[in-house]
This record gives C-alpha cells, structure tokens and sequence, in this order.
C-alpha cells in the first residue's frame, strides 16, 4: 500500500532549462558550454553544481547566487517550468486519498514560487526551509516526518540516483526512479539504480497505477521484473 508520495523539484516536476541558462547568461558563457559540462558531470555522478565550477575554478556558488538576487537576476518560476504530466499526476493522487507532499532541494524563495502556482500538494518544503540538504539522511527523516505514513508506504519520486533513490532507499522509503531530465536519463538503465529502485517509470503518470493498478489499463515496469 502507497499512503503518500513524496516528488523531488528539479526534474521531477520542473524544466531546469531556465536554470542552466540563467547561469550561463551570469556567468557571461554560452548556454551550450554550460549544457555540454552538466552533462559531463552527470557522466561521472558529480554534484551539479561543479558544472559551474568546471567553468570558473574556486567559484562561491552560494555568493554568486546571492549577486544575482541583487542584481535582480534571481530564481524564476511559473507555469511554462512544469512537466505536462505534473498536475494531472498529482490531481489523480489527490482523488485517490494519497497525501501528496512535495520536497527537493531548492531554496526559500523557489518554495515560495512553487507554493504560488497551487499544485495539487498538501505540503510544498524546500531543503532551505528544512535547514538540511539530501542526500542527507537528516532529509529523509523529515520527508519520513511529513509523510505522515511509514516509510514502506510512502513513495519518493525522483530522477537522481544519489540524491533520491539510495538515500530515500536506506532510510526505508520506497523509490520510484523517474527517466527524465540528463541525469534521469543517463542513469535510468545503471544496474544498481534498477536493482535499488522498487519502479522505474517514465512519467509521473505512471504514479497512480503504482497506487491502484486498476487506475488504468497498463502498468509501468517493476525494477527486476521481467520485460
């Protein structure tokens, strides 16, 4: 039984091109170089951040960000950011009676925007807000909490290998490995992310068939089961 499903951000529900390329325009580089080296970090399972360090060594993200706050060049959200699969998705698992919560590693200002756009969620929280970043176990144990569910009823939905699925697997959540996004993508056939992950899935939409198998005709692939 699935009582709640938790969803990362980035990837997950929103398009990072508008990320990668507010970096780019910053950072004065074209937004194919910058393309081109998350690319090769996502190759060799790096933080994504060391894109912008591969670019300029020794760069303060952090600060850099803060600038472009200033600057008046900061995080920006709004509909056009979301996956098309997003609210139905959610809507389908609100009809259902799952709770619905969605937490990533995002800023307090980008769970601000989130929250603005009312997505069919119970609870919108951010690592910011949490005060603690995955793949941290300390995050987890707050999804655990907001869950409002055991951890082997809740499900963690999310593209990230060592972000989402291993740490979201030791503190005994079950997994969903979305393919989506460069590193959804690149890691989706990895044997040890199938054999961790409890589902694959290619859509969000493959969600409330997890839930309910009779939700519609079909049913995403079990990690381990045969094709």
């Amino acid at each position: 039984m699935i009582r709640t499903v938790v969803l990362d951000v980035g990837e997950t529900l929103t398009k990072d091109d508008r990320y990668w390329a507010a970096w780019a325009d910053w950072l004065r580089v074209p937004r194919h170089t910058l393309s081109a080296l998350v690319g090769a970090v996502v190759v060799d399972g790096r933080d994504h951040a060391d894109a912008l360090r591969l670019l300029k060594p020794g760069l303060d993200v952090s600060a850099e960000y803060a600038a472009r706050e200033a600057a008046g060049r900061g995080e920006r959200l709004d509909e056009s950011d979301l996956y098309d699969d997003v609210r139905p998705a959610l809507s389908a698992l609100r009809e259902m009676g799952v709770r619905v919560v969605i937490a990533g590693n995002q800023t307090t200002k980008m769970g601000d925007l989130l929250r603005a756009l009312k997505l069919p969620a119970d609870l919108v929280v951010t690592s910011a807000e949490w005060g603690v970043a995955k793949p941290s176990p300390d995050f987890f144990h707050q999804v655990v909490g907001a869950a409002l569910a055991p951890p082997h009823e809740t499900l963690y939905v999310g593209d990230h290998p060592q972000n989402d699925v291993f740490p979201a697997v030791t503190a005994g959540l079950l997994t969903a490995h979305l393919r989506r996004g460069p590193w959804g993508h690149w890691w989706a056939d990895d044997e040890t992310v199938q054999r961790t992950a409890a589902y694959s899935i290619d859509s969000l939409l493959d969600i409330p068939s997890l839930v309910n198998p009779s939700w519609r005709k079909g049913s995403p692939r079990r990690s381990g089961s045969p094709d």
